[in-house]
This record gives C-alpha cells, structure tokens and sequence, in this order.
C-alpha cells in the first residue's frame, strides 16, 4: 500500500502530523508493506527567492491579530509539537519561500533519502537556529542527510532542477482538492486531511487495507492553507 503525503517545510501542523503518522504507522500490524512518499506542496509560492520575515508577523497580518495573539497561537502549535516529543521555537524563526527545498526534496527522493531530509529540514525550521531559506544551510542540510555537496549545490543553482517534479506534485494536490496541508494520501483512494492523532492514522490505514469506504474519523484536525504560510 502507498501512502502519499503533501505537506510544507514551512507548515507546523505538517512537522506535528508527520511525527503523529509515523507513531499510527509504527502501530499498524502491515506497516512494513507501506510505502511512504512525501509531496511537494508550497503555502507561500509567490513569494520570491530571499524574501523572508518573522513568523509572529506574517501570522499577525494573515489573521489580523496582535503580535501578543500570534505568540499566543505559536504558543499552542509548541505544546502540540512538545506532546510528540519534538523542539519547537515560537521566537526567531523566519518565513519565506520553499520551493528550493522541495526541489532538493526531490532529488533526496531519487537517492532514497526523502525522509532523512525532510526530518532534518523540520528540526532546522522548528526546533533549531537554522534558516532553511539560505543556500548555504540547505546544502549543509543535504549533506547531513547523505546527499553529495557538489550535486545539491547544483541543484539550487539551476532554477529548473526538479521544478517540474515539485509543480507536477502541486498539480496533482489540486486535482484532490487539497487546498491545505498537511494532506495524506491512502493508495488514491482513501484521503485524511490535518495532523490528525497518531490513533486516527492507525485505523485509517486499516480501512484503506481492508478497501472499505473511508468514514469521516477524529473530526476536523488542524492544517495549513495555502493563504500565505503557517498557521
């Protein structure tokens, strides 16, 4: 069985349900026969290469709030983070652009180490003092994973590197009618939207095992939209 999922570096609620699928995964009785595969999605696209800011004031300004409610917010997204066991900072991180590490995510899928990446794309946007929108961090970030310095450093010099792949991912998200991350995928028949609890993940892979209709479970569970960045 295939389990696709859509999500963004720059979405909490995709760093929190990733954490929370693995723990439903690890508890489903045919977990080694799932494939997992991790798409492309991007919350801000328009946004240009090296445009960045503060999380707190992108938040304030998306959801007309105070800064003091956006930390509020930020606040509630940690404690979620910290039941899964994972860092989270909720001061000093920036926001911007993700398409250079979807592209790099891409090539780490060609050479078996999507996940290694991804994990340590999250842990560097999240939970450490690291900014994913620099050249310099991601190629660090690549060779951690595994990945050849001198590949990954051609791939974001060329703007067309897997470009094509992250666009074919976004177009495919669209044709769901996933508008929000994160977005899982139970062999294209089966959809769970959020970062639901680990538990929820656990009897949605059953079902899809057993090919029955997928039921509405665990109620609405909190994602990222596409209307300009995390949430």
């Amino acid at each position: 069985m295939r389990v696709e999922i859509w999500s963004d570096i720059a979405c909490p609620w995709c760093y929190i349900g990733k954490a929370r699928f693995e723990k439903g995964l690890a508890a489903f009785a045919h977990r080694d026969e799932v494939e997992v595969v991790h798409r492309s999605f991007e919350l801000d696209p328009h946004r240009a290469k090296g445009d960045t800011g503060p999380v707190l004031e992108m938040l304030a300004r998306k959801y007309g709030r105070t800064l003091d409610e956006a930390r509020a917010m930020e606040a509630h997204v940690a404690r979620n983070a910290e039941s899964e066991g994972l860092g989270y900072r909720t001061e000093g991180r920036d926001h911007g652009n993700t398409f250079d590490v979807h592209r790099l995510l891409h090539l780490a899928k060609e050479r078996g180490l999507q996940s290694e990446l991804l994990d340590l794309a999250y842990r560097a946007n999240f939970a450490e003092e690291r900014s994913v929108f620099d050249d310099e961090t991601l190629v660090a970030l690549a060779v951690e994973a595994g990945l050849d310095e001198a590949e990954a450093r051609a791939v974001l010099a060329d703007p067309t590197a897997y470009a094509e792949a992250v666009r074919a991912d976004e177009r495919e998200a669209a044709e769901l009618g996933a508008n929000g991350v994160p977005f899982f995928v139970l062999d294209r028949r089966y959809g769970v939207s959020g970062g639901q609890p680990a538990e929820v993940f656990t009897q949605a892979l059953e079902q899809a095992w057993q090919g029955r209709v997928l039921q509405p479970v665990g109620g609405d569970a909190a994602a990222c939209d596409v209307d300009g960045g995390t949430c």
